[in-house]
């Protein structure tokens, strides 16, 4: 057998190379089907523990009747074991588990929940129609219990997700394209929300450009897109738009991409729009894009009202031993009224006393004025004193803790505030307000909100008022839970940035 010669074995190599670089970047590029494949068994997972734990701690009978057709008898194991087939086919069938949303968004989590739903009503109008004889305590517990274990489970999922993101792992690597104050718009964008899932690691755009645009380097333009992506090994462009970017080169560009195996993105030029506000609609082979604006009335604010009213009565009942004993040690610790009632401004600018646990001195208010000229900071609304002397001992440790915002749950209960909304502020702050700033006053002020669970008082005014923005715009229930959820993790970590 004759050797080969060192020419053909270095091919070999270099062949054996390339198709291991290939190999490599699929499956660093299906990342998404991956992580979805780990959502079917975990949602597979809890879904069985649930139905198990239902048959051997409910104790339901041992078997189903069905008086129609002819009437006999099913194991109710056999039942059981059919709910979840239909649940777990429900959650296929909504597409809980579709690669563009999850890990991502409450998008994922309302589907759990709407599928959930119509499983309850499948299975409850089946076993109407056949006349079976099933325990209720299935569809008011089991299913119920399920459907929080589902969501917790995929939160669990989104951690584990968000960590491997950080060592840039589970990523899309993108290119933005676009000239350059729409890519920089789009990659400032990007930076500021933590968990995208894209990394960026280069622009391409046109014109004489620097190297660089907001630190990610220029990796080429608008004629040379494919070969940049091959080089940065990059499987996403995302189009930040440009006037020299016709349809046609745009319509190359994506059959070039899908060659590649990889993503295209069209980054619209609306900002801060919540996913389900965005409807697509082809009109003359354009894809329209349509945008909702929710409106907070009729049933939706009664919903609302009623989860406040409820939960601010619940919170009030299980935390007045804590009020009780933050109120004793305001007392002790310093002269004053242990209540502060400061006059803010609410829904449509409507004036209100907002409640807290005095956490300063008596005189407080006439500090303010000089203590701020002394700063330099009144001059923008959300002003802070830093190192603020006014703040007593009790008072530094019930703001650390958030125990001095507890008495606006009474404010909440006579329908002041909302459990969930942007801050109310005072006249002197709103008067500083622009014209995008006053959209905050559309929907009752709450006692926490998105930019509060979102880095509080160590955020910019400019940040506040975008994340106050997108609440209003983009209003839903799912998101309040989410909000609510959140609020609970920021006051009990250490150093979350309150004042």
């Amino acid at each position: 057998m004759s050797r080969s010669s060192p020419r053909l074995r270095k091919a070999d190599k270099r062949v054996s190379q390339a198709a291991d670089l290939v190999s490599a970047r699929r499956t660093s590029r299906d990342w998404p089907e991956r992580y979805a494949g780990r959502l079917v068994y975990s949602d597979v997972i809890v879904i069985v523990v649930t139905m198990l734990a239902f048959r051997f701690l409910g104790l339901p009978p041992e078997s189903v009747d069905v008086s129609w057709p002819g009437g006999f008898h099913v194991p109710y194991w056999f039942a059981l074991a059919v709910v979840a087939l239909v649940w777990l086919a429900g959650l296929s069938i909504a597409d809980t588990r579709e690669r563009h949303i999850v890990g991502n968004g409450i998008l994922e989590y309302r589907r759990i929940v709407n599928a959930t739903i119509a499983v309850f009503a499948f299975c409850i109008a089946l076993a109407f129609f056949l006349q079976m004889q099933i325990s209720r305590g299935l569809f008011l517990i089991a299913m119920p219990v399920g459907v929080v274990a589902l969501i917790f489970t995929r939160w669990l999922w989104r951690q584990w997700l968000r960590e491997q993101q950080r060592n840039s792992k589970y990523v899309h690597r993108t290119i933005v394209l676009g000239e350059p104050v729409k890519a920089g718009h789009v990659i400032n964008a990007i930076r500021r929300t933590h968990g995208s899932g894209f990394e960026i690691v280069g622009v391409a755009t046109s014109g004489r450009v620097e190297a660089s645009i907001h630190g990610i380097p220029v990796v080429g333009g608008f004629t040379n897109v494919t070969q940049a992506m091959d080089a940065a090994d990059a499987d996403t462009i995302i189009v930040a738009g440009a006037d020299d970017l016709d349809p046609v080169m745009t319509r190359q560009l994506g059959w070039d991409i899908a060659d590649r195996d990889g993503n295209l993105v069209v980054a619209p030029a609306l900002t801060d729009v919540a996913g389900p506000r965005i409807h697509t609609r082809p009109a003359a082979g354009l894809p329209l894009v349509h945008v909702d604006y929710p409106r907070l009335e009729g049933a939706k604010r009664v919903a609302k009202r009623t989860f406040d009213l409820i939960g601010a009565s619940v919170l009030i009942i299980v935390l007045s031993p804590i009020m009780i004993a933050t109120a004793i040690a305001i007392m002790v610790d310093a002269p004053g009224p242990v209540i502060y009632r400061q006059v803010r401004i609410g829904r449509r600018g409507r004036e209100f006393g907002m409640l807290k646990f005095r956490s300063m001195v008596a005189d407080a208010d006439d500090q303010l004025a000089s203590l701020l000229d002394l700063q330099g900071t009144s001059d923008r609304p959300l002003f802070k004193v830093n190192d603020d002397p006014r703040i007593t001992r009790v008072g530094r440790f019930i703001r650390k803790h958030s125990l001095d915002e507890l008495p606006q749950l009474f404010n909440v209960f006579v329908g002041r505030m909302s459990l969930v909304g942007p801050r109310p502020q005072r006249q002197a702050e709103v008067a500083l307000y622009d014209a995008a700033a006053r959209r905050r006053m559309m929907v009752k002020p709450g006692m926490s909100g998105l930019w509060q669970v979102s880095g509080r008082s160590t955020l910019s005014w400019d940040d506040a008022v975008r994340l106050d923005l997108y609440y209003v715009e983009n209003w839903s229930f799912t998101q309040d839970l989410q909000i609510l959820f959140r609020t609970f993790r920021a006051v009990l970590a250490p150093g979350n940035g309150a004042h």
